[in-house]
């Protein structure tokens, strides 16, 4: 009699490595490239992040769904991860204000999910390694097979991917008779960052990505966000030549992760794709600025070359990762466009940076004067 084997799940990444564990969610396969998360709060919020499209993500506390699901308590309408990677997958939750369990909610968002694996040994590897590609399998458990499967999955470098993220139309955000008017680039924006905006008096026009200079003057901005996203930010040149008009208004400009790196393409400095990214709720930056040291939020796997700002004469840094020093935020020279590479909006995360947001508004307040 043929035994059944002790696991119904596999992962399989690029370089051949293979994990066996136990099936959650919805059963199928999920490809993408893997990363790693290094917060131990907040998982929700991580899923439905738009900037985590195309992933497949390995989170490293240990417990994933003990809290449950909440309706409210989400960055986007849907889970935006290909699919998830845990030690323990917690139908069970303790907390009384949840709606649902996290199994439920995968199914309903047809996520796959494996768990039951050493995901210390998983994030141990791609640290080492790097990122990967990756599948999770949760029907097909054949290793031959999903290798050829693999192999179909397309590289994350040179990939667009905020495009596919961006809202279709147009909506606003906050109260339409607001001093202070927002035009924001949705790459793949946070509802958060979008609160945070609004929380301070500012309303908000959102457009979709491949919007063109004259719809946005349509709205009479006073000025202008550049939203986090997912995807190759060199890929994007649609966003780089609207950016470089934007410059010529010179109106206050902010961007976040994505919205920074496109900020800094704009101005000649070029992106890389780092070994594996940042991503977690415990990244410590200092403020060159004012000296101040803050701990961040970051989800971000390409960086902004600190050589080509070395030798530039338009971009200055403003803001170094205390753990490798690459660069987290810049200001341009002469104007009010500048940009952080981490979260300020800190959902979830530690509240340290949330002082951008009002930096930005009391610019667009002094720009206005002026």
């Amino acid at each position: 009699m043929t035994r059944k084997p002790h696991f119904d799940a596999v992962l399989l990444l690029e370089d051949g490595t293979v994990f066996k564990g136990k099936a959650a969610g919805l059963k199928g396969i999920g490809t993408g490239e893997i990363c790693f998360n290094t917060g131990m709060t907040g998982y929700q919020e991580i899923f439905t992040d738009p900037s985590y499209f195309g992933q497949i993500l390995v989170a490293t506390n240990a417990h994933i769904g003990n809290y449950g699901v909440k309706d409210s308590e989400v960055e986007s309408d849907q889970i935006q991860i290909s699919g998830l990677v845990c030690k323990n997958f917690t139908d069970q939750y303790s907390r009384q204000m949840a709606d649902q369990n996290i199994q439920a909610y995968f199914e309903e968002n047809k996520i796959v999910c494996i768990h039951q694996v050493d995901s210390r040994a998983i994030v141990r590897h791609i640290r080492d390694k790097g990122a990967m590609n990756c599948l999770i399998s949760t029907d097909e458990l054949d290793v031959e097979v999903l290798r050829e499967k693999c192999k179909e999955i397309p590289s994350m470098a040179g990939l667009e991917l905020a495009s596919k993220v961006s809202t279709k139309d147009t909506y606003t955000v906050g109260e339409p008779d607001a001093d202070i008017k927002i035009a924001v680039l949705d790459y793949g924006v946070k509802r958060n960052i979008l609160q945070c905006f609004a929380d301070r008096g500012a309303f908000l026009k959102v457009f979709p990505a491949k919007t063109e200079m004259s719809e946005l003057n349509t709205f009479e901005a006073d000025g202008y966000f550049l939203s986090n996203g997912p995807g190759d930010p060199a890929s994007m040149d649609y966003a780089i030549a609207l950016i470089k008009e934007l410059m010529q208004t010179g109106k206050p400009i902010f961007g976040i992760c994505l919205g920074h790196q496109l900020l800094a393409l704009a101005n000649d400095i070029p992106t890389y794709k780092m070994h594996n990214g940042h991503r977690g709720i415990n990244h410590p930056v200092k403020n060159l600025i004012t000296g101040k040291c803050e701990i961040t939020s970051q989800n971000h796997g390409f960086g902004v070359s600190p050589e080509a700002i070395e030798n530039s004469d338009l971009v200055e840094v403003t803001h170094r990762n205390l753990n490798d020093d690459t660069v987290e935020g810049i200001k341009v020279k002469g104007t009010d466009a500048y940009s952080v590479q981490y979260h300020p909006e800190s959902s979830p995360g530690p509240h340290d940076s949330r002082y951008l947001f009002d930096e930005f508004i009391n610019t667009i307040k002094t720009s206005k004067k002026g």
